[in-house]
C-alpha cells in the first residue's frame, strides 16, 4: 500500500517561496511508469493540476505556473518537493501530493491527505 504525506509550513507570506515535502512510503519515486504530481485546490474552487516528476527525473509544469514551480526529489528519501516562488493570496489553497501512472494526464490512484497552506502578512 503506497502512502503519501504532505509537510511544510503552513503560513507563507507574499512574495516569498513556498516550499513543500511529500514522503513517500510502500514503493519507489523511480518504479518505472509512476508520476508524482502536485495538486492543489483553492477555497471555493476545483482541483489544479501544478505539475509533476517522473520516475527518471523528467519535470512537467502546468503552463499557468510553470514560471513560478519548481518540483524536485531526493531518491535517497524517498521524497519530492514543490517550489512556488512569489506567492500571493491567491495561492491560497489545500495542496496535495499524488501519484500518476503511465502520463501526466492519467488519473491518481494515490493521494496525500492534503495540507493548507494560507498566504497572509
Amino acid at each position: 500500500q503506497v502512502q503519501l504525506q504532505e509537510s511544510g509550513p503552513g503560513l507563507v507570506k507574499p512574495s516569498q517561496t513556498l516550499s513543500l515535502t511529500c514522503t513517500v512510503s510502500g514503493g519507489s519515486i523511480t518504479t518505472i511508469h509512476y508520476y508524482w504530481s502536485w495538486i492543489r485546490q483553492p477555497p471555493g474552487k476545483g482541483l489544479e493540476w501544478m505539475g509533476a516528476i517522473a520516475y527518471e527525473g523528467s519535470n512537467y509544469y502546468s503552463p499557468s505556473l510553470k514560471s513560478r514551480t519548481s518540483i524536485s526529489r531526493d531518491t535517497s528519501k524517498n521524497q519530492f518537493s514543490l517550489q512556488l516562488s512569489s506567492v500571493t493570496p491567491d495561492d491560497t489553497a489545500v495542496y496535495y501530493c499524488a501519484r500518476q501512472i503511465n502520463s501526466v494526464v492519467s488519473g491518481i490512484d494515490y493521494w496525500g491527505q492534503g495540507t493548507q497552506v494560507t498566504v497572509s502578512s
